[in-house]
């Protein structure tokens, strides 16, 4: 074993877990007061379902075995047979490896559940949530990852999660809020719950990342400081195009949407972030970032698909913008692994036109299989709430509880009014010295 790899891949896998809470802060703070609580569960939730499907049939099925390239076998469910204890190719435990894995099991299913908030019943949801793992998640997992994936043996490029994180969750959100439909009209302006939790959210995420990115690494070497550089870069990009992008189309920089481009930054980066330069990472920012203003401003209002929180626009359009861009700016100079340079470095046509097709792949595939999930499931429950409990929100409807059991004291607290208000006149002589002070006397004696 590799202490010092060892100790990386821990840490990093312990930030990756701490980018799902920052989530639910994200998304908790965008939506209104009365879907609080439903949208931080959805996401929290996965913690813990996500845990025990990885335990019990994830792992086998996206590393153990082979099946038409596509996904694994069930020969270690429950994790029968592993010896967490075995070294990987950086001398790593491959339990590290599992619990590594792991983490990005539980935060990617979480990402699209912006896209739907409001207005899913959260059993029919829940159940989506382990359906999609089991049937999306892992067999991408497999094709991506696994050395005999069949997108693998392409030689795609996927650092940390461009099509099996970022694209999948994010054509998953506009395959839900498709089916779906859109919110009531008078749910769609409502003010965000807490901005402040956007931007704590928004800064868990990028924490998290290093994770997320670096630790995909597994290693401690110039590659995961090159990936944390590059992360770093692209998002900084991102963050600064939106701004300018928002003054310059309404005139005022917004908080919501400084985080939103630090997200697209992100999302972008991940695919590339330990293949490219750093000037290749602003380049990669710059582009992601301005694709998916320009989708969530002028494009996804003519499509008439409701994406609540925008998921689709962030992860899908900026994952595959990183993905493909992967295939623009990758260098065997950062990465001496790689087999091929991209576009940009002299290496030809051929590795873009494997990023080409392992995206379009993926949003087929996936747009395909969350079709088909949803009408089966549609036919056992219903998957929209009714029209009033949407009305009244989520989490009354469907948990009991609010985010805020002071609004409702500090509603009434408005209404008080005290005695010399309400009785002015009964309280006029005994109150006029207020209105008119007695003059000061000149006398200087002592006190």
């Amino acid at each position: 074993m590799n202490l010092a790899n060892t100790a990386f891949v821990l840490i990093a896998s312990i930030l990756v877990l701490f980018m799902t809470p920052g989530l639910a802060f994200f998304y908790g703070g965008l939506v209104s007061e009365k879907n609080v609580v439903n949208t931080m569960l959805s996401v929290f939730i996965m913690t813990g379902v996500a845990i025990l499907l990885w335990v019990f049939l994830g792992y086998s099925l996206a590393f153990s075995g082979n099946i038409a390239g596509i996904v694994g076998n069930l020969h270690h469910v429950f994790m029968a047979g592993v010896n967490l204890a075995s070294l990987t190719a950086t001398h790593i435990p491959v339990g590290a490896y599992s619990l590594f894995q792991m983490m990005f099991a539980i935060i990617t299913p979480a990402l699209f559940v912006g896209a739907v908030v409001g207005r899913i019943h959260f059993k029919f949801l829940l159940i989506f949530l382990i359906a999609w793992s089991i049937f999306i998640y892992y067999p991408m997992v497999h094709l991506v990852w696994s050395p005999l994936g069949w997108l693998a043996k392409l030689g795609v490029l996927d650092f940390a999660g461009g099509t099996v994180v970022h694209i999948n969750a994010g054509v998953t959100a506009l395959v839900l809020s498709a089916w779906l439909g859109p919110r009531l009209s008078g749910n769609r302006d409502n003010p965000h719950y807490n901005l402040p939790w956007v931007l704590l959210g928004t800064a868990i995420l990028w924490i998290g990342w290093y994770g997320f990115n670096a630790g995909s690494t597994l290693a401690v070497n110039g590659v995961a400081l090159q990936a944390a550089i590059t992360s770093t870069v692209a998002t900084a990009m991102a963050m600064v195009t939106w701004m300018f992008l928002d003054i310059w189309t309404t005139g005022k920089p917004t908080l919501v949407g400084v985080c939103t481009g630090t997200l697209c930054g992100l999302v972008a980066i991940t695919p590339a972030a330990g293949y490219v330069t750093i000037m290749g990472s602003v380049a990669i920012g710059l582009i992601a970032t301005m694709t998916s203003y320009a989708f969530i401003r002028l494009l996804k209002p003519r499509l008439g698909v409701d994406d609540a929180l925008d998921a689709f626009g962030c992860h899908g359009v900026s994952g595959i913008v990183g993905s493909i861009l992967t295939g623009v700016f990758a260098t065997k100079a950062v990465n001496p692994t790689i087999v091929e340079n991209g576009l940009a470095y002299g290496g030809g046509w051929h590795l873009l036109g494997v990023q080409i097709l392992a995206t379009a792949f993926t949003i087929a595939f996936v747009a395909v299989m969350g079709c088909l999930l949803v009408v089966i499931l549609r036919r056992f429950m219903p998957m929209r709430v009714t029209a009033g409990e949407e009305e009244l929100g989520l989490d009354q409807g469907e948990h009991g509880e609010q985010a805020d059991y002071a609004v409702g004291l500090s509603e009434r607290l408005s209404e008080f009014q005290p005695d010399q208000a309400r009785y002015a006149s009964e309280f006029r002589g005994q109150l006029q010295h207020l209105e008119h002070p007695l003059p000061q006397s000149n006398h200087s004696g002592g006190n």
